[in-house]
């Protein structure tokens, strides 16, 4: 074989390697980085995390499942919540405690609170009740003060969701310089 024949083979099979990587990410598995400290404690600014794509062509969203989407109010951004309220679903909040039908939902391990139970907010620590329609969810931010999440636009559409956060592949702290920014504990962190 000839040198520009094996060079030949080496930049198809670059090419191949790149277009099937290209169509890996944009069907199968996304990485994403977290921009904000609205699911804090859970994820922390810096974070980054594998989004499995397909999870959800083959199954719904279930209830405090990370999922990333596309942004309600600005479609060309992404976020990232955790499912609360399923279609169906009647959703009310009281004095900061989330009722699904009538219930109080079990979700302490997750919503974070920074501020006073007696600083409430109306629409943010009171809220509903409202019903979930068909094909939609109910998210919400862990960092319950400092999430806008379906509090503030509304449900989710099903046809927005990019996919399910499942594992934390890379974590920084942005305020910090190496080596110390990185955050070797979180590596491989499994999400729910």
């Amino acid at each position: 074989m000839t040198g520009k024949a094996l060079l030949w083979d080496y930049a198809k099979a670059a090419i191949a390697a790149l277009v099937f990587a290209f169509i890996f990410r944009a069907t199968v598995v996304g990485a994403f980085e977290i921009p904000s400290g609205s699911m804090l404690p859970t994820l922390q600014i810096g974070d980054r995390l594998l989004v499995d794509k397909l999870a959800y062509r083959f199954r719904r969203p279930e209830r405090f499942e990370i999922v990333v989407f596309e942004d309600p109010t600005r479609p060309d951004r992404d976020l990232i919540k955790r499912v609360i309220a399923l279609p169906g679903e009647t959703l009310e909040i009281r004095n900061r405690v989330v009722y699904i039908n009538g219930a109080p939902l079990a979700d302490a391990v997750y919503a974070h609170h920074t501020e006073p139970a007696e600083d409430r907010v109306l629409l943010r620590d009171d809220f509903g009740p409202v019903t979930v329609p068909p094909d939609n969810y109910f998210m919400m931010g862990d960092n319950r003060e400092n999430s806008a999440d379906s509090r503030v636009w509304g449900f989710l559409d099903r046809d927005r969701i990019i996919g399910h956060a499942f594992v934390l592949y890379w974590s920084r702290n942005p305020d910090r310089t190496f080596p110390g920014e990185i955050r070797w504990e979180r590596f491989g962190k499994l999400l729910g």
